[in-house]
């Protein structure tokens, strides 16, 4: 075990000493937007996103956060229901005006697990700092602008032909890279297809823990694929099995549902786990532990990528924030919004430069305008705390 990483310690984000202002208003909404398509992975096939926001207004300034759960459990233990449970019995009761950002993650710090809860208030107080300061949110954060890479990834297809189809249509773009869902019995033979007719193509296989330990044989196939990683081939609270996985194979891991926080980060570089990490800051607790851990991985020579959870443009905005800091250095799954929403609940949409880069956007705060109206239209249920 390589014990360095277990005791170093890492930068913090000049963003936990903004002082949290007055409220005179906190909003929990609920929206629905359908999919432009259907999208498959091994665990369930979502054709709607179901998104819990949450707005909170000081001196007619208004902040939003979007959490990342979904209604259903069947990707993580979290749903939109118990994170509002958590949010209106133990983190808003919590929440003290004045107090820093970095005294209210430490006062949460007893609230165990619930990443997607505290993620959802984070961004909302930092947006909402941002956009009372009239400064983007990366700035906040400690970090310049800069343009980000973009990458799509591809949900599970009907059969083979589908997939190049969806493929080549992910191309013509141009994304920076490819990531393909994979599944047993979707896996070799479809990945193999893909390499055949995109040789040079950046390409990724994320399997969300559909393997066992016992199937190394089996993914150790895909080694000749020259894939940039296999994202989180085993149980989703694994990080020994993938250690001992990663000495199987050539091609590097990559560990996203494994990481909740920094220490599990920690855990997984002394271990060997992976080569590479995903970053999910609506997953891991926000924006503040999300720059912990990528700084962390810099110091380690790890590559590191935001992952996205098929946010609305809400979520899709932190992730272009957070992917300012230097730790960031693989594609993201940042998409054009286009590829998700007919209609996004935002302005300016995503979309991808000629190049594939995306702009920032130049607003305050997440730098997107949230337009109300089309909340009000895709609203379920609001409920008004303040």
């Amino acid at each position: 075990m390589d014990q360095q990483f277990l005791h170093c310690s890492v930068p913090i984000s000049p963003a936990v000493d903004a002082h949290i202002p007055v409220l005179h208003r906190i909003d929990l909404i609920t929206v629905r937007l359908p999919f432009v398509k259907p999208f498959a992975t091994s665990v369930h096939t979502w054709a709607v996103k179901e998104a819990l926001l949450l707005r909170l207004e000081s001196d007619g300034v208004v902040g939003w956060g979007e959490c990342v759960a979904d209604p259903d459990p069947f990707y993580a233990s979290e749903t939109t229901q118990t994170v509002c449970h958590i949010f209106k019995e133990f983190l808003l009761p919590l929440l003290t005006p004045g107090q820093t950002i970095g005294e209210l993650l430490k006062r949460w710090s007893p609230v165990r697990g619930h990443g997607m809860a505290k993620a959802m208030v984070e961004n909302a107080l930092l947006d909402l700092i941002a956009r009372q300061q009239d400064r983007p949110l990366h700035a906040l954060l400690g970090f310049s602008e800069r343009r980000i890479q973009s990458g799509i990834s591809l949900g599970i297809q009907e059969s083979i032909p589908a997939l190049l189809e969806a493929v080549a249509e992910a191309t013509s773009r141009p994304y920076h890279r490819v990531k393909l869902k994979i599944m047993q019995g979707k896996d070799i033979e479809w990945v193999g297809a893909v390499r055949a007719a995109y040789p040079k193509l950046t390409l990724m296989a994320d399997a969300n823990g559909d393997y066992g330990l016992e199937h190394a044989t089996h993914l150790r196939q895909l080694d000749a694929f020259h894939l940039t990683m296999i994202e989180q081939p085993l149980s989703y609270s694994d990080i020994v099995q993938h250690a001992a996985l990663q000495r199987e194979l050539a091609t590097p891991l990559c560990l996203d549902e494994s990481i909740h926080n920094l220490d599990d980060a920690r855990s997984a570089l002394a271990l060997k786990a992976c080569g590479v990490i995903n970053i999910k800051q609506g997953r891991v607790g926000g924006m503040i532990e999300s720059l912990r851990i990528a700084a962390l991985c810099q110091q380690a020579g790890i590559a590191v990528w935001s992952g996205g959870m098929d946010e609305t443009g809400i979520g899709r905005a932190f992730n272009l924030q957070l992917q300012t800091a230097p730790g960031f250095n693989l594609p993201g799954d940042t998409s054009e919004t286009a590829r998700y929403f007919d209609q996004d609940i935002v302005a300016p949409s995503v979309v991808l430069a000629d190049d594939g880069f995306i702009d920032l956007p130049k607003g305050p705060g997440i730098g997107v305008t949230v337009l109300e109206d089309r909340v009000a239209r895709f609203t379920l249920a609001r409920e008004s705390i303040l």
